[in-house]
């Protein structure tokens, strides 16, 4: 196949794109090396692609329509993955034009293409987020999502509305995926397992917020990787029957699915960090503080359609998971951003 994937500088694009590079794909990626954190893991990750056959970088902004298209018709893709994002829920109170510019102008700019170069699947990545003040747990896909807490949620929820439109008036068959809490290897510098990580290495503090009562659906890297390549050939088509809109997760109206990613186990944040110090010998130092704007108490998943469209769900035990990032981030990290 060839692929067109945004964001193949950051964390999820980058270990799509090896995996699928791995398997014999060719992979364009677009990313603009935005300075939100440190470039020079974005150089770093790059340039491991940049070593396998068949990736083919290309730098520029979402919010530049006229150089999109043109990596986009270039790339000539049997399949468009959008995961480039202004993310992070406490960024977007300080600088919500970021998230205006890339989540919404950007990627309805790639939207707008993908209707004219006709990709055989777009698939675009959201978040847990968008399920904000809804105080029913487990989260499915059907369950309202019209209450953000933050303007990141608030424009991923948008942009999967904009996405539907584009499905249903153009017939555009597209996946949008609710990515919950990712984290592993090449992780962001601003998730919590870096900071936690880098905070007890060095013996400094960690913040806890919420008082450490919080609790996520942490889902390691590789299943959501293995999650996201078993839906790339199962391209959403619009039901004849309503009844099996249910079954299949499609629209009733257009050839569009949301799928929810995460394995339905939620870790409390106190196990969380019990996990970092096992994996590196050392406790840690907390201080308990409120919760922030913005954040909500637990998100989990319904993984149901995910396990009935793929027969997978993520697997990987927290324990192993963070180990994995840990022993990444004490042997290659600095040597990569060194060398970047």
């Amino acid at each position: 196949m060839r692929l067109f994937i945004t964001g193949t500088a950051g964390f999820i694009g980058f270990h799509l794109a090896r995996r699928l590079l791995g398997e014999g794909h060719v992979v364009t990626g677009y990313d603009g090396m935005t300075d939100y954190y440190d470039p020079r893991l974005k150089r770093a990750r790059t340039a491991i692609l940049a070593r396998m056959p068949g990736f083919i970088p290309v730098t520029g902004m979402l919010e530049d329509g006229d150089a999109l298209r043109r990596a986009v018709e270039a790339s000539a893709p049997d399949v468009v993955i959008h995961l480039a994002a202004q993310a992070g829920v406490r960024h977007s109170i300080d600088n919500p034009g970021a998230y205006i510019a890339s989540n919404l102008v950007g990627s309805w700019n790639l939207l707008d293409i993908c209707r004219q170069v006709r990709p055989r699947h777009l698939m675009l990545a959201s978040t847990s987020s968008v399920y904000g003040a809804n105080a029913k747990v487990p989260f499915a896909e059907t369950d309202r999502s019209d209450e953000p807490m933050s303007l990141y949620a608030a424009t991923k929820k948008a942009m999967e509305a904009m996405a539907h439109s584009q499905a249903h008036i153009h017939g555009l068959p597209t996946t949008a995926f609710r990515f919950f809490t990712v984290y592993g290897p090449w992780g962001r510098p601003d998730m919590a397992l870096f900071r936690f990580a880098d905070a007890i290495l060095k013996g400094a503090p960690i913040d806890l917020y919420g008082e450490g009562r919080m609790q996520r659906d942490f889902t390691y890297i590789d299943d959501l990787i293995e999650a996201v390549v078993r839906l790339i050939p199962l391209v959403p088509v619009t039901p004849a029957d309503p009844a099996a809109a249910a079954e299949t997760g499609v629209s009733p109206v257009a050839p569009f699915r949301v799928v929810n990613i995460g394995s339905g186990r939620p870790i409390g944040l106190l196990d969380f960090v019990a996990a970092i110090e096992a994996a590196v010998g050392r406790k840690a130092a907390t201080r308990l503080l409120p919760m922030q704007p913005g954040d909500v108490p637990r998100t989990y998943c319904a993984p149901d359609l995910l396990q009935r469209l793929t027969g997978y769900l993520p697997e990987t035990p927290i324990a192993e998971g963070v180990r994995q990032f840990v022993d990444w981030f004490r042997t290659e990290y600095r040597a990569a951003v060194e060398g970047a």
